[in-house]
């Protein structure tokens, strides 16, 4: 804020917003589900372009200032972004060998029709609530789940909304989640008494999310029959050597992650171990892929460039059924280079718009409309989303509300647990819903399937806000400050 000479207005702070929605609309009817593949990218560019131009020659803020918060912004994504390459790599081992097969194959056998939209939420709430990583769940849990409600003859957007659901669910509500102990620390309050508190709200969107899924079992006629799931279970066992051996990867990935082990060397030694066992119980799978890449040499040479190429590059094994060819194509750390470009783009958007003031600007004008509790929880919610929309990063949307609205709660008298629960019943889970913010583009990738194909059926992510919104307004679940507490607050405040 140190470089900019002249103060944007309020229509100034959101042009560059306006142009960047319209162009997206736009964008989105003419590419529909492909803008993953460079259109999203040109528009975040050309919506940068109108920023810069309006912070450069409007605003007078120096180039210098701009470069620097584009790079900024783009540094604090880099742990995401190393992590993406990082599931793609594993997704690519966990293929080649025969871990997502064997959770495919398995899953058939225990899972129906009729559950199995609940079920999978259920099973990505508890392993997420286990690793306090939506990421980690959908990569993991979840891929294996689509594959299964894909042979089950689900849609991809209705089983990425129940696994969606269920890992941010348990993502929330898990004291290792990262953004479950980011939202307490900005608000002032601590981490169980965040938890308890967000039971409130949670507890109903989750259990109405179950109800939807449930009935949708019910009444949902599957494509899938039972022979054809037989077929299906045929041919995987029939490729793969399926054995319980494999589940060991992912056990020792899950356990490292609840011992807190960093995110990184977890997915790389998962990745590793993947590959290792792909060499111990794959080989006909890897003397047919080398086959079809006219590879010569030994079974050592053979194994070291084909599971190298699972690392980096697209891996597809070929079988008579269709369904299940379609189930086993990864696309290695490569398949996540668009989604990095969509990031790093995003990153440069939001990154001028902060140190250009513009989003100060919007934020201040929200604040000033504030009168109630109601109010003051509903823009909360929306300041929230807003910066989902526009920084592309939850941590931000968690960040920057959480800074704003700490001393307005505190003043009229609510409780820090009251913003903390709010900061995550809006900026956590809606960043998932945005095709271009990190959390959005990544599932995306990981599972893809679009954002927008998926987004209608989170069904938790969507009721969340609205149920935050609804205990605000009703006065619901609201703890405030006792009238001593009070008068401790205004003497500490009045002494600083």
């Amino acid at each position: 804020m140190g470089n900019i000479s002249k103060r944007p207005t309020i229509m100034e702070a959101l042009f560059p917003i306006i142009f960047l929605i319209v162009l997206l609309a736009i964008n989105i009817k003419v590419f529909g589900t492909e803008g993953l593949s460079g259109s999203n990218q040109l528009v975040l560019i050309f919506a940068s372009g109108v920023a810069g131009l309006i912070a450069v020659f409007r605003l007078k803020v120096k180039w210098a200032a701009v470069e620097k918060g584009i790079i900024n912004s783009i540094s604090s994504a880099m742990s995401s972004i190393l992590i993406l390459l990082l599931i793609g790599a594993l997704a690519g081992t966990w293929m080649l060998s025969g871990i997502v097969p064997a959770m495919i194959y398995y899953g058939l056998k225990v899972l129906n029709p009729t559950v199995f939209l609940l079920a999978a939420c259920v099973v990505c709430g508890v392993v997420s609530i286990a690793t306090g990583s939506s990421w980690t769940t959908v990569a993991t849990v979840g891929v294996a789940l689509l594959g299964i409600g894909k042979a089950l003859g689900f849609s991809e957007g209705l089983i990425g909304g129940a696994i969606i659901s269920g890992a941010y669910f348990g993502d929330k509500m898990s004291p290792l989640s990262d953004t479950t102990n980011l939202a307490p620390a900005m608000a002032g309050t601590d981490l169980f008494t965040h938890i308890k508190h967000m039971m409130k709200t949670t507890i109903p969107s989750i259990t109405i999310t179950l109800i939807i899924f449930g009935v949708i079992g019910l009444l949902n006629k599957p494509e899938g029959i039972v022979g054809q799931v037989e077929d299906i279970s045929h041919v995987i066992s029939n490729t793969f050597n399926i054995n319980a051996w494999l589940f060991l990867v992912p056990l020792i990935v899950i356990f490292l992650i609840i011992k807190k082990a960093p995110a990184i060397p977890v997915l790389l030694a998962g990745s590793i171990l993947g590959g290792i066992f792909a060499v111990l119980f794959q080989q006909e799978v890897i003397h047919e892929l080398a086959m079809i890449s006219e590879l010569e040499g030994g079974i050592g040479f053979k194994s070291f460039v084909i599971v190298f190429r699972s690392l980096y590059g697209e891996t597809m094994i070929v079988t008579s059924n269709n369904i299940v060819n379609e189930l086993l194509v990864t696309g290695g750390m490569a398949g996540m280079l668009y989604t990095v470009w969509l990031i790093i783009c995003a990153m440069a958007f939001g990154g001028i718009l902060e140190v250009s003031g513009m989003l100060s600007v919007i934020a201040e004008a929200v604040i000033s409309k504030v009168n109630s509790v109601g109010s003051l929880i509903a823009s909360t919610v929306g300041t929230g989303l807003f910066f989902n929309i526009t920084t592309s990063d939850q941590y931000l949307a968690i960040l920057v509300p959480g800074r704003m609205y700490a001393d307005i709660y505190r003043k009229r008298g609510l409780k820090g647990e009251n913003l903390s629960r709010t900061l995550e019943d809006s900026a956590t889970v809606t960043s998932v819903l945005i095709p271009w913010n990190t959390c959005g583009a990544t599932q995306a990738s990981v599972l893809g399937v679009a954002t927008l194909t998926y987004a209608p059926y989170c069904f938790f992510n969507i009721i969340s806000p609205f149920m935050t919104l609804l205990f605000g307004y009703l006065n619901w679940g609201i703890n405030y400050y006792s009238e001593k507490e009070m008068k401790s607050i205004n003497k500490e405040e009045s002494l600083a």
